[in-house]
């Protein structure tokens, strides 16, 4: 029987990269896959939703373009969803093959079907077992469902994998859930015309996120006409006819939704643990593993939405790249203090760090605003809505963390993560010569007002 140097469980972010990086380090590489190569981010997550997203954008600028003088010679705008899956079927699909014809280019083996170990090891897939010197568990992570009654066999209640096959527009959709996912696809289908109502449970709407972002994307969705109830408990779902009943507690009338999503997040899939579930150590329901990504047992590794560190498929690439090089004989850390968090709505909102509420806990802080109305590409380009917010701390201008909501916040996002990992200060920053006019300014603009000498600004009130 053959021996790998590396058997990888799953083919998402983390897996695939970590097939990829393994192979690139010398190693005998196969890799599991149940489904198609990619994972959820690029088969049901990231990429689909980026997809519908864009496509919102496109309609989001069709019907402001009046506001720049453009004639539009149709009466209306509609939206045919059959194409709209279609093309995100066909983004999905290149980007998959890319990821098979990469593996392939380094002669990873790749193993379709379900995996699970059987012991230390050894993976068991398709009636066969395989024997590797190390196991990386990368089995990625699945739609969670709430045990809300009514909810489960109810065709018109949909996890967030299902709502990207719809291919006839709800009239009405409601999302139990105003997360990441939530609003993103209240976005989408807001544009594309359905009446959106989102029900979050805290009060507010994705609660990793600093407060003053949060009130500012909720405002954003509401102008777009979503209707947004935070801080309510969805108690039951029931039916009134064809359509769905959304019961909220203290609510006597419910919600009535051709369609509901269940946008209540995402849990670890622990299945490819096999005969080893009681022998990994697992923490409400993540593997637990250290910063190298090893588990409590010798040679396995754990990395990505399996570990629940992370659920970000950036964070996936660099754990699957440390647990390959660890599992290769390096000897690597996987630091994550500064992983960007994004969201792509219209408009997009990103951050990286601390919030200002984290960040007063343990440092006396300064804090930077600058509003994209007063910058000249936002402006220019019609997107003057949102601010750039920075979090410094006073004594040494160290850089804690950057909050943004705006037209480009999950591109502009990047320089500040760079600067924070190599430990640049807002003094620094703010001297920094930016190209004008550009979305990017706006972040060396609110540096500058952390250390309160701004020039696009008035001084501050003392």
């Amino acid at each position: 029987m053959k021996k790998y140097d590396i058997a990888v469980i799953g083919g998402g972010p983390a897996g695939y990269v970590a097939a990829i990086k393994g192979a690139q380090l010398g190693g005998a590489v196969v890799l599991f896959e149940k489904d198609v190569v990619g994972g959820t981010c690029l088969n049901r997550g990231c990429i689909p939703t980026k997809t519908y997203l864009k496509t919102a954008e496109y309609l989001h600028n069709i019907r402001r373009a009046g506001e720049r003088g453009i004639k539009l010679s149709t009466a209306g705008l509609a939206v045919d969803m059959e194409a709209v899956v279609a093309n995100k079927n066909k983004v999905v699909k290149q980007l998959t093959s890319g990821v098979a014809g990469l593996l392939k280019s380094y002669s990873v083996e790749v193993v379709q079907g379900t995996a699970s170990l059987t012991a230390a090891g050894k993976i068991a897939c398709n009636g066969k077992v395989y024997d590797a010197q190390n196991v990386i568990l990368c089995g990625g992570s699945r739609a969670g469902i709430l045990p809300i009654p009514g909810a489960k066999g109810n065709p018109n209640v949909l996890t967030s994998d299902g709502i990207l096959d719809l291919t006839t527009l709800p009239k009405k959709l409601t999302i139990i859930g105003g997360g990441v996912i939530g609003c993103e696809m209240a976005s989408a289908f807001r544009a594309f015309g359905s009446e959106v109502t989102i029900v979050e449970l805290t009060d507010q709407l994705v609660p990793a996120l600093d407060t003053d972002i949060s009130a500012e994307l909720k405002k954003a969705l509401e102008s777009q006409g979503v209707r947004v109830l935070t801080g309510k408990k969805v108690s039951k779902i029931g039916a009134r006819g064809r359509a769905a009943a959304v019961f909220l507690e203290g609510e006597a009338e419910p919600i009535l939704a051709t369609k509901v999503l269940l946008s209540t997040g995402r849990f670890s899939d622990l299945e490819c643990l096999g005969e080893l579930t009681d022998k990994i150590n697992v923490e409400r329901g993540k593997v637990i593993v250290d910063d190298a990504m090893r588990t409590n047992l010798p040679h396995i590794y754990a990395a990505g939405d399996i570990n629940g560190r992370f659920m970000l498929a950036h964070a996936a690439f660099k754990m699957g790249e440390v647990a390959a090089a660890n599992a290769m004989g390096h000897s690597e850390t996987c630091d994550l203090r500064h992983v960007p968090g994004c969201l792509y709505t219209l408009p997009e909102a990103a951050s990286v760090g601390m919030s200002e509420t984290e960040a007063r806990k343990s440092h006396d802080v300064a804090v930077g605003r600058f509003p994209l109305r007063a910058n000249g590409r936002a402006l220019a380009s019609g997107e003057p809505d949102g601010f750039i917010k920075v979090v410094i701390d006073k004594a040494y201008g160290e850089i804690l963390g950057v909050h943004m909501i705006g037209g480009a916040a999950t591109e502009m996002i990047a320089e500040p993560t760079v600067m924070m990992a190599m430990e640049i200060t807002a003094h620094e920053a703010a001297e920094i010569i930016h190209a004008h006019p550009t979305h990017a300014e706006a972040f060396m603009e609110a540096c500058a007002d952390a250390l309160g000498r701004c020039i696009h600004l008035p001084p501050k009130k003392q």
